[in-house]
């Protein structure tokens, strides 16, 4: 437990690092998303733009916020953690592992690309898989796969009900095409069985959760302390899922920046495109970033230059020694990385890159 001078120690940090960041860096940022809008430019932003909140959650169960941390979001692709975790406490290994991999695609989340060696999807953070693993929850039927998804959801975030947001359900099924055809495509390779049209609701369901920044930092902290909420102390899972998720977390979670991202930030998390980053920094913190502009992988700008300075200027990478930790030790912050530009980015862009097409995620 941080005594009142680490507390206070650790709330400058994150002040400091929530008012650095509030100005966007608009040479990256490509576009926004709203549920059955799609994507759109920034030029049609309004008040989106300026949202923005860090949260972090240690594994002792001290919460810390900057920004607009209790405004509600949609988990959109971030739902696929769960989906997976519970997937993989429902089956055995190897049941799981025949059905979808644990490969980088390398492709967009959408792609309708698959590993065609192995016949599956590459691995469960891309739509194809979190299809299959959605499809693995066991239940009676949809509506009690549902309520165990949200069930362990609430578990991890341990503050109020969370519940599925209608409105952005009602939304995303009625621009679903891509993640339909995905799905029928699917069934008639035989990676997936059963009704198609079921299995799309429960998935865009899930992905229509709302969270709050401080909720899904908490969340995150779940995982950093072994499947138990350092919060309630309530386990969500058994522990073994925390090291099988957060492997896939780490070479999968950030679609086809993945690679850069493990690299350079080094800590396993998620990101969807209503601006959300979960990171985990295993024994120690869960962060939660919200901010909606997105680059041209989908990422929150904001939450990937939040989450890269953490790993390098304040020591939380994820093979860094506990003596370069500047945020919750004793070390000491390094200088302040240098602005990305179109010429440096962070995450390299390919030449023939054009950002995401107006369609819904899903």
């Amino acid at each position: 437990m941080a005594g009142p001078a680490d507390s206070a120690r650790i709330s400058a940090r994150l002040n400091e690092l929530y008012e650095r960041h509030r100005l966007q860096d608009e040479t990256r940022l490509a576009s926004y998303y709203a549920s059955g809008r799609g994507y759109y430019p920034p030029a049609e932003a309004g008040e989106e733009s300026d949202r923005f909140a860090i949260c972090l959650a240690t594994v002792d169960g001290e919460i810390y916020t900057a920004g607009d941390h209790d405004v509600p979001f949609a988990l959109q692709s971030i739902s696929k953690v769960f989906a997976y975790a519970l997937a993989l406490a429902d089956n055995r290994l190897e049941d799981v592992l025949s059905r979808v991999g644990v490969e980088p695609s390398g492709d967009a989340f959408n792609s309708i690309v698959f590993d065609e060696r192995h016949h599956r999807p590459y691995n469960p953070m891309v739509n194809a898989g979190a299809l299959v693993t959605t499809d693995l929850v066991r239940g009676p039927s949809p509506a009690r796969k549902l309520e165990r998804i949200l069930g362990l959801m609430q578990v991890c975030a341990g503050d109020g009900p969370l519940e599925v947001d209608e409105r952005t359900f009602s939304r995303e099924m009625r621009s679903a095409d891509r993640n339909r055809a995905t799905a029928y495509l699917m069934r008639a390779e035989r990676m997936l069985d059963g009704d198609v049209e079921d299995l799309l609701s429960l998935y865009l369901h899930q992905c229509s959760v709302h969270v709050s920044c401080a909720q899904l930092a908490v969340m995150a902290a779940t995982f950093a302390n072994g499947c138990v909420n350092p919060v309630t102390g309530e386990r969500a899972l058994p522990r073994p899922m925390a090291r099988d998720v957060l492997s896939v977390m780490y070479t999968c979670g950030m679609y086809d920046a993945a690679g850069q991202w493990a690299y350079e930030v080094g800590v396993p998390a998620k990101s969807g495109v209503s601006g959300g980053i979960l990171a985990v920094v295993p024994g120690k913190l869960g962060i939660g970033v919200w901010s909606p502009g997105l680059d041209v992988y989908g990422n929150s700008v904001r939450g990937v230059d939040v989450c890269y300075e953490i790993a390098d200027r304040l020591g939380l990478h994820v093979f860094a020694g506990d003596d370069e930790d500047a945020m919750l030790g004793s070390g000491t912050p390094g200088k302040v990385r240098q602005a990305v530009t179109p010429r440096t980015p962070s995450a390299p862009l390919r030449e023939h890159r054009q950002p995401p097409v107006a369609r819904p995620e899903g």
